[in-house]
Order: structure tokens, then C-alpha cells, then sequence
């Protein structure tokens, strides 16, 4: 499963990089508002660290304004993936824009039909928010199982990016269910390394190693 960070903080990029644990990054107008920078000083320098798709979202609501703002993103870097909303406005751009060559991710869904039309749309990526779902008391993750059932039963090429992570278990389930790809916050990939039987085996070592004759 690849790993995508969900921010737009190059900080947490570039140690989540070191680590080896950043395949792609995804970005949003809230997670770049937060930085406080021009947003396109915020997407180079993502893309000058991070080798893999970095997910630029579109923020036109027509396919006639959408299609014209995703083909200037694009041009930001090659890396470059356009977040397109879960429309049908989206949908028309999302296939001009494929046809094109120009990756689209297609986000704010919060239903396998939505994915399914994002999937006959051509969509490279394709995000349920599974966070947000479980908010409104819904299974999150049995979505992420419905549209890899999808994927598998038809042979469409998109792949399904989990999004709106919010702990472990949801990284842990999308592994298990074999989903492409999971987009997950750095305070998430840190608590993913975490086990109090860890600290505590630590301890024990350091402690045993002091009483260590060391001459």
C-alpha cells in the first residue's frame, strides 16, 4: 500500500520523507491556508522534495472554469494531480482532462456510486473520505471495500486513495482490505511506529545496559 501524507507543511514532508514513508502527498485549500505562504511557493517546494503525485485541488465548481484552472495546476509541476470535486461538473472535466494526460483525483466522495461514476469518468485517484463518514455514523471503510469490489469485478484503473484518516485502525484496515493507497496526517504516521510495549522494552534494555560491566 503506497503512503501519501495528508499536509501541506514541507516540515513534516521532508521528515516523513527521511523516514521513507511519503510515496505522494495531498493537498487541500484549508492544509495550504495553514501555512501562511503563496500557494505556489507551497506546491514547488512539495514538489521539489517529494518524488510522486502531489494532489493540487481545483477550486471552480463549472467544467468550463474547472477545466481551464486544472490545465494551469498542471503546469505547476509534471507531478502535479488535480483534485476535482465529486460533481457532475467534476465529471465532465475529469474525463477532458484525462484524455488530455492530466491526472485527476476526484474527491469529496461519500458513496461507491459517486466512485463508480468517477471510475467510468477515467479518474486516476479517487478519494472517500472515511473520516468524515464515521462522523455522521456511518462504516466508513466498508465504502473503501464496496469500491475496491468495483474495481475488481470491472477492471477500472483508478486507484482508490483512502482519505479523512483519523487514527491507526483505519490505516490498518485499508492495509488489509488491499486498498492502493492510504493519505494519512503526520501525527498519524507517528502514532502508527507507537506500542507501550515498546517503550517499555526500551527501558528495560537501557536499564539492563547501565548494569553492564563496560571495562
Amino acid at each position: 500500500m503506497k503512503f501519501f501524507i495528508d499536509t501541506a507543511n514541507i516540515e513534516e514532508i521532508k521528515k516523513a520523507t527521511r523516514m521513507g514513508l511519503v510515496d505522494g502527498v495531498t493537498t487541500n485549500p484549508t492544509l495550504v491556508s495553514r501555512e501562511n505562504r503563496p500557494f505556489l511557493d507551497v506546491i514547488r517546494d512539495i514538489c521539489e522534495v517529494v518524488d510522486g503525485p502531489v494532489s493540487v485541488e481545483a477550486v471552480s465548481m463549472t467544467a468550463d472554469e474547472l477545466i481551464p484552472e486544472a490545465r494551469k495546476l498542471s503546469k505547476i509541476h509534471p507531478n502535479v494531480v488535480v483534485k476535482i470535486p465529486m460533481t457532475l461538473d467534476g465529471m465532465v472535466a475529469v474525463r477532458q482532462l484525462e484524455q488530455e494526460g492530466i491526472k485527476t483525483n476526484v474527491t469529496l466522495v461519500f458513496s461507491p456510486n459517486q466512485a463508480l461514476l468517477a471510475m467510468k469518468a477515467g479518474a486516476s485517484y479517487i478519494s472517500p473520505f472515511v473520516g468524515r463518514l464515521d462522523d455522521a455514523a456511518h462504516e466508513g471503510m466498508d465504502m473503501v471495500a464496496d469500491c475496491l469490489e468495483i474495481i475488481e469485478n470491472y477492471g477500472f484503473t483508478s486507484e482508490i486513495i483512502v482519505a479523512s484518516i483519523r487514527h491507526p485502525l483505519h490505516v490498518l484496515t485499508a492495509a488489509r482490505m488491499g486498498a492502493h493507497i492510504a493519505t494519512i496526517p503526520y501525527k498519524v504516521m507517528v502514532q502508527l511506529s507507537k506500542h507501550p510495549l515498546t517503550d517499555v522494552g526500551i527501558e528495560r534494555f537501557l536499564s539492563d545496559w547501565e548494569k553492564v560491566p563496560k571495562t
